[in-house]
C-alpha cells in the first residue's frame, strides 16, 4: 500500500509543480503571435533549442564543417603530386568527368558508363554517375583519394578518351587524338 501511495505521488508530483507562464512573466518576443515571429525571434528560438544540445561527432557533421585530415607528408614520394593530392582529398567528396569516345547516342553513353560504374563498384570503388552529355559523365566519389584509382582503371577502356581529376586531364590509352 506504501508503494501504491509513493508511486501515485511521484507521479502527481509534475503535474503539479509544473508551472505555466503568466503572459505578465513572459518576455515581449514570447507574447507574440508564431506567424508573427521576424528573423531575429526565429533565430533566438533556434539557439535556445540548440543550447542543450550535444555537439554532434566529426563524422556526423557536414562535410564542410569536418576536421581536415592531417596529412602526413613523410611517407610521400615528393616527385609525385598525385600522391599529395590522393592524400588530401581522402574522406572528401570528388567529381570527375569521363568522356566517351566517338559520337555515342544518349543510351549507348548511358550504356558504357554504367558498364564502367558496375565494374568500379566490383572493385569496391563507390562512384555515383551522371550524364552530362551524350559522351560525357561525372563520376562522384565520396572518397576522394578512389578518384585515382577509378582513373587508373578508366583510362584503361576501349572507349574511355579522357578523365578528368581536378582540372587535369588523363587521355585514354585506346583513345586516338580527336580534333
Amino acid at each position: 500500500m506504501k508503494t501504491r501511495l509513493i508511486l501515485l505521488c511521484l507521479a502527481l508530483a509534475p503535474v503539479v509543480l509544473a508551472k505555466k507562464f503568466t503572459d505578465e512573466e513572459k518576455p515581449a518576443w514570447a507574447k507574440k503571435d508564431i506567424r508573427d515571429y521576424s528573423e531575429a525571434d526565429l533565430e533566438r528560438l533556434l539557439d535556445q533549442w540548440d543550447a542543450n544540445e550535444d555537439p554532434l561527432e566529426p563524422d556526423e557533421l557536414p562535410e564542410h564543417l569536418r576536421p581536415q585530415a592531417k596529412l602526413d607528408l613523410s611517407n610521400l614520394d615528393s616527385k609525385n603530386p598525385e600522391d599529395l593530392l590522393k592524400v588530401s582529398k581522402k574522406g572528401r567528396t570528388l567529381m570527375t568527368f569521363v568522356s566517351v569516345t566517338g559520337n555515342p547516342t544518349r543510351e549507348e553513353g548511358e550504356t558504357i558508363t554504367k558498364l564502367w560504374q558496375t565494374s568500379l563498384w566490383n572493385n569496391h570503388i563507390q562512384a555515383e554517375r551522371y550524364m552530362v552529355d551524350d559522351n560525357r559523365a561525372i563520376f562522384l566519389f565520396k572518397d576522394g583519394a578512389q578518384a585515382w584509382e577509378a582513373k587508373d582503371f578508366l583510362v584503361e577502356q576501349d572507349r574511355c578518351k579522357g578523365v578528368s581529376i581536378e582540372n587535369k586531364e588523363y587521355p585514354g590509352v585506346h583513345a586516338k587524338d580527336e580534333l
